[in-house]
């Protein structure tokens, strides 16, 4: 992930939105404790890059985030990961990933991934093959 990124992320409570920034702010370089920005609305990480953590969960329609100055949150310096983005749809740039996550403790997890806009369309066709080898060495374990 590159500073300017958006990633969209959405899923049921408990689907693991959370879990899956905590695991790319560490793959990033972020040492501190991420947790859920549900109550604050934006948390701010610093790691290779800077890291802006957003949950629209608690917010009642788009305007409410339009007047939080929500353009100014996808300032290219960062990347940018909002959970319940899903529910701000028409508010994202033309180029987002959207990473829809699925199950909970009690059943497997699924994680889709869909690219919007031509510059993410490209960088997951490069990533496909490493996609995939993960998933191969993953089948058949707990």
């Amino acid at each position: 992930m590159l500073p300017g990124d958006v990633i969209a992320l959405s899923g049921d409570l408990g689907a693991g939105k959370t879990c899956f920034v905590q695991g790319a702010a560490w793959a990033l370089g972020v040492e501190e404790r991420v947790t859920s920005p549900t109550f604050v609305l934006v948390r701010e990480y610093s790691g290779a890059y800077p890291i802006l953590h957003m949950d629209v969960y608690r917010l009642h329609n788009l305007q409410e985030l339009t007047d939080l100055g929500f353009e100014e949150f996808l300032d290219p310096s960062w990347i940018v990961f909002i959970e319940w983005g899903d529910a701000i749809g028409p508010l994202l740039p033309d180029e987002f990933l959207e990473v829809e996550l699925r199950g909970d403790s009690d059943e497997p997890r699924s994680v889709d991934i869909h690219a919007h806009g031509a510059g993410w369309n490209r960088r997951l066709e490069l990533m496909g093959d490493s996609v995939l080898e993960w998933r191969a060495r993953g089948e058949g374990t707990s």
